[in-house]
């Protein structure tokens, strides 16, 4: 079979619902045990084919068990879309706009997963509905907030005898809230208060804070489980902000990849809790970019050169090793010979899936990968296949389609 046969003959398509039904059955069905996390990438955002594949997937999955969304947002601000999907008193607009980070509530594709899911749980019991989450750190890509909301969370949350004597001044080490948020930190370690002595005394009281819930546990957990958790999310997300503001004051060359591994533990660390909560009401779909998923490493390319580092998806699966399943995206309407993209557009009219080790495997070694089609946009190379389980390609989408942020 010649190389360009081979990727043709591997295709799944999924031109209609029933197909991708079949193939979703396929995949789970090489695994010995069903997956925990169902992980499902697209290379870019705003495009609104991906968020809709997403759409149809997710319907698929729920008749099979699987009880909860997790999508690329902020942690705490995706509160707001599950009480709506819950049954909340809200306007959909204003859930959009508060219930997702980064602008995503303006993405195609999301005002429909928000609108099934609220219908899907009405009049259902909680144990039988689809829970939405985020995954995301609290950060944006113009830097991070103060860990004043987290670190006060968690001290109001704790009762008085409980609390480190540490968090005593926490206050005055927090000082104002601009002194955390200047924008000029990303990009000069100078401008960052990350190094200062108030910030690593606030670490210490960081971890004061966590090891006091965690050696608390057995009262307080039993008495409010939800109150619980989320004390343990701000006491985590404490910690992880106050490493990222630490990267952001460092200034070694590789400062920028330390900040996106430093996101991406965070991504991981929130990704691990939501499955330990939501273990006993069914496995998990979860649906971020392809660079925050892939067991392969991460790498993108700026201004200081190639920056790589493990994704957050590297870090679930050593813990979840077969349990986690991932499903990368791409498309090129206008795919060049010899690139991946190129041999995935001469085997797809519409969308079809491969099986990804296969895939590798029928792949010249001269294979590359193609351009991007919009700012964002991180084609995939063969080297990214290492690890995935299979690749879904998308050729009837408009590739110059406006970016929603």
């Amino acid at each position: 079979m010649s190389t360009a046969a081979a990727p043709r003959a591997l295709g799944r398509p999924l031109d209609h619902p029933a197909d991708l039904g079949r193939a979703l059955d396929e995949l789970l069905a090489t695994r010995a045990e069903p997956p925990t996390v169902f992980a499902l990438g697209e290379p870019t955002h705003g495009i609104e084919a991906f968020p809709l594949l997403r759409n149809d997937v997710l319907g698929h999955l729920v008749e099979r068990g699987y009880r909860s969304i997790v999508l690329e947002t902020d942690v705490f601000a995706a509160s707001v879309v599950d009480d709506y999907v819950a049954g909340g008193p809200a306007e959909i607009d204003t859930v959009l706009a508060t219930g997702f980070s980064h602008g995503f509530g303006a993405v195609p594709g999301n005002r429909e997963l928000v609108e099934w899911l609220r219908e899907h749980n009405a009049g259902r019991p909680p144990s039988d509905r689809v829970r939405f989450h985020g995954c995301d750190a609290p950060v944006e890509y113009s830097g991070a907030p103060s860990p004043r909301r987290a670190l006060t969370s968690v001290v109001d949350y704790l009762p008085p005898a409980l609390r480190p004597s540490s968090a005593g001044d926490l206050d005055g080490l927090l000082g104002e809230d601009a002194d955390w948020t200047d924008e000029a930190a990303m990009y000069d370690p100078a401008a960052s208060i990350g190094d200062s002595d108030r910030a690593r005394a606030l670490r210490v009281v960081a971890d004061d804070l966590a090891s006091a819930l965690r050696r608390a546990a057995p009262v307080l957990r039993p008495a409010d489980p939800t109150g619980y958790d989320h004390a343990v999310t701000h006491a985590r997300t404490a910690l992880g902000l106050l490493r990222y503001h630490a990267a952001m004051a460092g200034p070694a060359p590789d400062r920028m990849a330390a900040l996106m591994s430093v996101r991406a533990e965070m991504m991981a660390d929130n990704l691990l809790a939501i499955v330990a909560r939501e273990r006993r009401r069914g496995p998990t779909l979860v649906f971020t970019h392809n660079s925050h998923l892939q067991p392969a490493r991460s790498h993108v390319s700026d201004d200081h050169g190639e920056l790589s580092w493990a994704s957050a998806g590297a870090l679930v699966a050593l813990t979840l090793g077969e349990r986690y399943l991932f499903v990368a995206t791409d498309a090129n309407p206008d795919s060049v010979a010899g690139t991946l993209q190129g041999v995935l557009a001469e085997a797809t009219t519409r969308r079809a899936l491969f099986p990804a080790p296969a895939l590798r495997a029928a792949l010249p070694p001269s294979t590359g990968a193609g351009e991007p089609i919009v700012p964002g946009h991180i084609p995939l190379t063969p080297a990214d296949l290492e690890g995935a389980d299979a690749v879904v390609f998308v050729a009837d989408t408009d590739g110059k389609r406006h970016r929603y942020w």
